[in-house]
Parts: C-alpha cells; sequence; structure tokens
C-alpha cells in the first residue's frame, strides 16, 4: 500500500515536470518569435509632393550701408562741439568748429588783394599774373574758413564724439572732409543697414545678387529683418584652412529695435521647387558620386539610385529614381519607439511622412 502512493506521487511530480518545462518553452518561444517580430519592422517614410528651399547662412555683425568718419580740414584749437553721440542730426547741420579768429583775418587780406588786382584790370600780362594770384588767394582763404567747421553730409545718426572743446586739430582731407577710420566725429544712416557674412566657398558659389534673406538676432529673439545680396567680394579669406567669401547683405526693411553692431545670422534662399516628389533629406546618400536611397520593395530594402534637385535642410526635390507614395527607408533610430524626424519634431512609433516646406 505505501508503495503504490509512493508511485502515484513520483508519476504525478514527473507531469507536472513536464507541464511547467513545456509552459516555460512556450513563453520563451513567444517572447523570441515577438523580439524577432520587432528586430524584423522596418520604419518608412512615403515619398510626397511638395515644396523645397535650399538656403545658405553666414553670421555677422550690423553695420550701416552708409557711415563717414568726418574731420576738420584744416589745423586749429576746437572752439564749439554742437552734437553728442546718439543726436540725429539733418543734412548741412554744423556739428562742430575750430577757432577760426586767423582764418577770417587772412580772408579779409585776401578779399582786399582780390579786389585790388580786379580794379586794377588785367591789360597786361604783368597786371594779368597779379590778378591770378590774387584769385587764387582769396578761393583758398574761403576753403580754410570753410574747414574750420564740420557739416552733416547727410542725415544721420551721430556714432562717436572723438574730440573735445579746447583740443587741438590736425586737419583732414578737406572742409569737414571724411578719412578712412577714425575721424573728429563718426556719424552713420541708420536707416540704412548692411550685414557683412562670410560664406564658405561652396556656399558663395550658389550666390547670386538679388537674392533675398532673411536676417535673425541674437540679441533679439523673434525680430526678423529682410534683405538682398548686394555684393560678393571676388577674393577669399581663408582661416583654418578654410575658404571663405565675404558678402554684403543689404537690408530692404528694418525693425526698429535693430541696433548697430549687433551680432546677427543672415539665410540667403538659393533654390526653391514646388509641386516635386520630396523624401527628407537624411534618407539620401552620396558615395562614389552616385546618389540613392533606400525602398522598401516587396518587403525587402531596395538600395536605389535616383536625381536630385533642390536639395534643402529638411527635405529634398527626387527628379527621377523614386515615384511618389513609394516607401522609402530612413537612417535606423535609437531603440524606444521614438526618434526625430527631419524637421527635428519628436515622432513616436512610425517616421513622419514627407510634407510641404
Amino acid at each position: 500500500m505505501k508503495v503504490s502512493i509512493r508511485r502515484r506521487a513520483l508519476v504525478t511530480n514527473g507531469v507536472l515536470t513536464v507541464l511547467l518545462l513545456g509552459g516555460a518553452g512556450l513563453v520563451y518561444a513567444q517572447l523570441g518569435t515577438d523580439r524577432a517580430a520587432g528586430e524584423t519592422a522596418v520604419r518608412t517614410v512615403t515619398a510626397s509632393r511638395g515644396s523645397v528651399t535650399a538656403s545658405v547662412s553666414a553670421s555677422g555683425a550690423v553695420e550701416s550701408a552708409r557711415a563717414r568718419a568726418l574731420s576738420f580740414g584744416t589745423s586749429g584749437t576746437v572752439e564749439k562741439i554742437y552734437v553728442k553721440a546718439g543726436d540725429k542730426v539733418a543734412k548741412g547741420d554744423i556739428l562742430a568748429r575750430l577757432d577760426d579768429t586767423a582764418a577770417q583775418e587772412n580772408l579779409a587780406a585776401a578779399k582786399a588783394a582780390y579786389d585790388s588786382a580786379v580794379a586794377d584790370g588785367t591789360d597786361t600780362a604783368q597786371l594779368y599774373a597779379a590778378y591770378i594770384k590774387a584769385r587764387n588767394a582769396y578761393r583758398q582763404a574761403q576753403r580754410t574758413v570753410a574747414a574750420t567747421v564740420i557739416k552733416a553730409p547727410f542725415k544721420g545718426t551721430v556714432i562717436a564724439v572723438n574730440g573735445s572743446v579746447g583740443g587741438q586739430s590736425t586737419g583732414g582731407t578737406g572742409a569737414g572732409g571724411d578719412q578712412a577710420a577714425g575721424g573728429f566725429i563718426e556719424l552713420a544712416d541708420t536707416t540704412k543697414l548692411r550685414l557683412v557674412g562670410t560664406f564658405t566657398e561652396s556656399d558663395a558659389g550658389r550666390l547670386k545678387k538679388g537674392q533675398q534673406a532673411t536676417i535673425t538676432f541674437d540679441a533679439l529673439p523673434g525680430v526678423t529683418a529682410t534683405g538682398k545680396v548686394t555684393q560678393i567680394e571676388p577674393v577669399a579669406a581663408t582661416s583654418d584652412n578654410v575658404v571663405r567669401y565675404p558678402v554684403t547683405i543689404t537690408f530692404t526693411k528694418v525693425p526698429e529695435q535693430v541696433r548697430l553692431g549687433q551680432t546677427a545670422t543672415v539665410e540667403v534662399v538659393v533654390g526653391r521647387a514646388e509641386n516635386v516628389v520630396t523624401v527628407p533629406s537624411t534618407a539620401v546618400s552620396t558615395s562614389g558620386g552616385q546618389t540613392t536611397v533606400t525602398v522598401l520593395r516587396d518587403g525587402r530594402q531596395v538600395r536605389t539610385p535616383v536625381e536630385v534637385g533642390v536639395q534643402g535642410a529638411a527635405l529634398t526635390e527626387i527628379v527621377s529614381g523614386v515615384s511618389e507614395g513609394e516607401q522609402i527607408v530612413p537612417p535606423s533610430t535609437p531603440t524606444g519607439g521614438t526618434g526625430s524626424g527631419p524637421d527635428g519634431r519628436r515622432f513616436g512609433g512610425g517616421f513622419p511622412g514627407g510634407g510641404r516646406r
């Protein structure tokens, strides 16, 4: 009787063991199947019809497109300064003057000599020579008096005053003349602004005069100005073995918050395509001179040669090789069900299709 009970217990335990092992094997097999299914799932994005914009960018500082460094045209002692930095002036306004006592005395003497020469006439060669000499001396005296005054050559804003009353002026290039650098008074037209950006050799090659530009400012989030390419320097500057070309962007619209010297970034549109087949730019690769994308066809990933048109940061135009509606396999993203689309937006469980930009 005891042997029979022991035998039944052994049989029962054996059956339980088989069931447990079988269940564990089934669970393991199911997990393996799920994992395999997860590993074979392929993210795709649909080649769709939309717009593509290509642009290049550079940074620089805002400066006036019309600025002058003004100096006296003669030497002397500064008698009066009528403006300070930040003042707005009109064309022809007197900005500063020298003590012109000596200049006025010389002018009076030259005027008297000239009047006498005119009265003497020019009947002889000697009288004519005396007349010419007196006339020239009188004109020079007039220029010297005019050179004791600095006048605004255009409407603008005083940027700097580099002198003081009682100081000495060594003279400039003419009456109120401007100098290449420095100057007694610096004047700028703040309604006419520009930015000189340095573009890489490849980017500069895509620029043309008249192209439209968008300008943003580091210190002014949300503020945008518009402009256009007005000059592309023919001579490059090389820094850290990188060839760059200075390009002038002239503002066509100046927000009132913008100030001279502010750091800005300019973006120039160099290509645009409307109503074309597009794929994410990240899905396009070039190797050995051939451009390709990976297309999912009948469950297989096929590397397909394509001809591209306008290439933007987010989207690329496909001229041939891929048709609208085909499934494109983008580069793999980290495991976790989420990633970033070509425009930087987050997505989960798939890849966003191409859209209009």
